[in-house]
């Protein structure tokens, strides 16, 4: 697929570290996985980002070397294994603004959205939000709160997409707020399985997926190819978008 600041194709995936369900860590085919996805936005989480180390942990570096063509970043969330860890983001549009938001509540796991705003063309730009939330109800009540915060300081002028990991398998205060805020998509209308964790047998909905109405998703889908299978414990989510607006309502 050719990068069109029209039509846009966004995945969102926990890679899981690059440990597949056959215990064997990876990132060749994670890569080979998202090679195949043609996506122009890629949201990861759980990835480590260890530098000059072996390629099971020198994650990020590889799976950026071999998807050449976008720009990337990773906000990492804490140490791990010798470097560090957290969210990725790779992008075939320039990367015009990076920021790491940090969700931690308390003493529980380091966690955090990255963001980045995306040059689609001379005339506009996108903000996108990868995150990945807490395990604990009270925990993401917190995370809920901060990421309103965020959302409401802000006079956003361009649309906006949220997506990744949420931990969240029940209409909690996280996804009504959300949902409140952004339009999203009902997985039991348009998935043909409306959950999707684990990915061998899912029976959660933890992958979760926002975004203003300047944006119309065109078609939304789970990866259950034999390799996404094997490769983390969650699949890929694949959103096509088409821009209906370049700015938002006042």
């Amino acid at each position: 697929m050719k990068s069109n600041a029209n039509h846009i194709r966004v995945v969102t995936y926990n890679v899981h570290k690059c440990r597949g369900m056959d215990r064997k860590t990876s990132p060749e085919r994670i890569a080979h996985l998202l090679q195949a996805l043609d996506a122009d936005v890629i949201g990861l989480q759980e990835i480590l980002d260890v530098r000059d180390g072996p390629a099971e942990l020198d994650q990020a570096r590889h799976l950026a070397d071999a998807l050449p063509g976008y720009s990337w970043c990773v906000g990492d969330n804490r140490s791990l294994r010798g470097g560090l860890y957290g969210n990725m983001t790779l992008s075939r549009f320039p990367i015009e603004f990076i920021h790491n938001y940090d969700l931690t509540h308390l003493r529980r796991e380091a966690r955090g959205c990255l963001r980045t705003d995306l040059k689609l063309d001379l005339s506009t730009t996108i903000h996108v939000f990868n995150l990945h939330l807490g395990t604990s109800y009270i925990e993401r009540r917190h995370q809920a709160r901060h990421l309103l915060d965020l959302f409401e300081k802000e006079i956003w002028t361009a649309p906006r997409i949220v997506f990744g990991d949420f931990n969240e398998w029940t209409r909690g205060l996280t996804t009504r707020h959300m949902a409140d805020t952004f339009k999203t998509f009902e997985p039991k209308t348009m998935l043909k399985r409306r959950r999707t964790y684990p990915g061998f047998f899912p029976v959660l909905h933890l992958d979760h997926l926002y975004y203003d109405p300047a944006l119309y998703l065109e078609r939304i889908h789970l990866v259950r190819i034999r390799e996404a299978l094997i490769a983390s414990d969650h699949l890929p989510l694949v959103a096509d978008f088409s821009l209906v607006s370049s700015s938002l309502e006042p």
